[in-house]
């Protein structure tokens, strides 16, 4: 009993004598659990005798000795070996049992979520600890808990989830985890380049793009479809790194300092807030990437010679074209992206009919064609901006109205979607790369560190 004592000790964040539904999700959180509200609750009131809206000792005792009669049988289930501790194995097994693939380098996160003395085993004591916590009904509402852990992202410009993977800690963690993510990020954004290029075409040339792409492609060979993807590599995982590191901590000083779960107004602050301080930091690269797409090839002699001669022939600010309607862009993309994809995902959790793999893939597109199609028009506006330098094609604009009157004076309200089409047809495939290599070089990282 002492342990279940201490559980509660640890619960009444207050020391009022009663845990309430705000002080159980805090704890989740900590642990990485992320439970419906409506399931929090219900364990209120399922427990709570006097109807006080709480839970004291007696009442919470009831819960956890409820919960170690039904979990007992399950743990040994699980523990296939029978040596009264959970492996990475197992974990795999039990998945395998359910239909569902899983690397060991995801058994290991999800290990890493229930053990507390880093023994890479789960004991009875620790995944009862996790199971009091974890509200869910049966083993197949715990796999599904356990595996919207393992975030899906289809962003177009980040490799990795806005939030790093609760379990994980430490240096070598991240470092395996960017890596990760670092070397899928370089081989999806290197395939699906030619079709980057073609949308920022789009954004400046219109309905010219493609025989303007044709016309560069049979002077440059179809080398020249790949211009610009060396900077776009450069910019891409540094910047995700630091927006995820940015959203991470900015997260956890708010929990602390609500002591509950983020509502999705959070979310949509704090998307905002670390996508544009990475943006901020790395938009010279954008610039170059969008002069080294629209240029012919041969015109630089790679992205240094790019870089040398805006510094030469214009000036410090060109680095920092087009930035104000860029920033703007990113607010809303970042904020709606991460506050339906969190939102969506919070949903999927509480109903187990909806968390297939490809509808979670499905529920995350979704999530990125909503930040898609609430910025695009300010998107288009930047590249243009930036290209004003030496495009004769993009009209030139003081401003982010001037910039959105002169687009639909020159295509109408079509303008303001130019290539959005080609960032969508990008995104899949792209998505699906980062997602399959992400594992995979997981997968060996891991095995060359043990």
């Amino acid at each position: 009993m002492d342990q279940f004592r201490d559980l509660f000790v640890k619960l009444d964040q207050n020391q009022d004598g009663f845990i309430s539904v705000a002080e159980l999700h805090s704890e989740m959180n900590k642990h990485g659990i992320f439970s419906a509200e409506g399931k929090v609750q219900n364990i209120i009131d399922s427990y709570d005798k006097d109807s006080n809206g709480l839970l004291d000792y007696a009442e919470f005792l009831r819960y956890m000795m409820d919960r170690e009669k039904k979990w007992k049988i399950h743990f040994e289930n699980i523990d296939k070996n029978k040596c009264g501790g959970i492996d990475q194995d197992d974990v795999v097994s039990l998945f395998k049992d359910l239909g569902v693939v899983i690397s060991k380098t995801n058994a290991k996160k999800i290990i890493q979520m229930m053990d507390k003395d880093s023994s890479m085993t789960v004991d009875w004591g620790e995944f009862l600890h996790h199971v009091i916590l974890n509200p869910v009904d049966d083993i197949g509402e715990l796999v599904s808990s356990w595996k919207h852990n393992l975030v899906f992202d289809v962003g177009e410009s980040r490799a990795m989830p806005i939030e790093f993977p609760e379990g994980e800690s430490g240096l070598g963690a991240w470092r395996t985890f960017v890596l990760s993510a670092g070397f899928a990020d370089v081989i999806s954004r290197t395939v699906t380049a030619p079709i980057d290029r073609l949308k920022t075409q789009f954004q400046v040339h219109g309905s010219r793009a493609l025989s303007q792409g044709l016309r560069e492609m049979r002077s440059g060979g179809v080398r020249s479809m790949w211009q610009g993807n060396a900077v776009n590599v450069l910019k891409g995982t540094p910047q995700s790194t630091l927006q995820c590191l940015i959203y991470a901590q900015m997260k956890v000083h708010t929990q602390n300092k609500t002591q509950q779960t983020l509502t999705v107004q959070q979310r949509f602050g704090l998307g905002c807030v670390s996508g544009a301080a990475a943006h901020a930091v790395f938009y010279p690269l954008e610039v170059l990437k969008v002069r080294l797409n629209l240029q012919q090839a041969g015109t630089y002699r790679g992205v240094l010679a790019c870089a040398r001669s805006i510094y030469r022939h214009e000036s410090l600010s060109s680095f920092y074209r087009g930035f104000k309607p860029s920033i703007l862009c990113m607010i809303p993309y970042a904020g709606v992206e991460c506050a339906v994809h969190q939102s969506i995902m919070n949903w999927a959790k509480s109903n187990p009919a909806y968390n297939s793999n490809s509808q979670l893939f499905f529920f995350s597109f979704v999530a990125f064609a909503s930040g898609q199609m609430t910025s695009y028009p300010l998107a288009v506006i930047r590249t243009q901006q930036q290209a004003q330098a030496f495009c004769s094609d993009s009209r030139a604009s003081s401003g982010v109205l001037p910039g959105l009157m002169g687009i639909y004076e020159k295509y109408g309200l079509k303008g303001y979607y130019n290539g959005m089409g080609a960032s969508f047809v990008r995104a899949i495939p792209c998505a699906l790369i980062n997602y399959t290599l992400t594992r995979t070089f997981e997968d060996m990282l891991a095995s060359n560190e043990s």
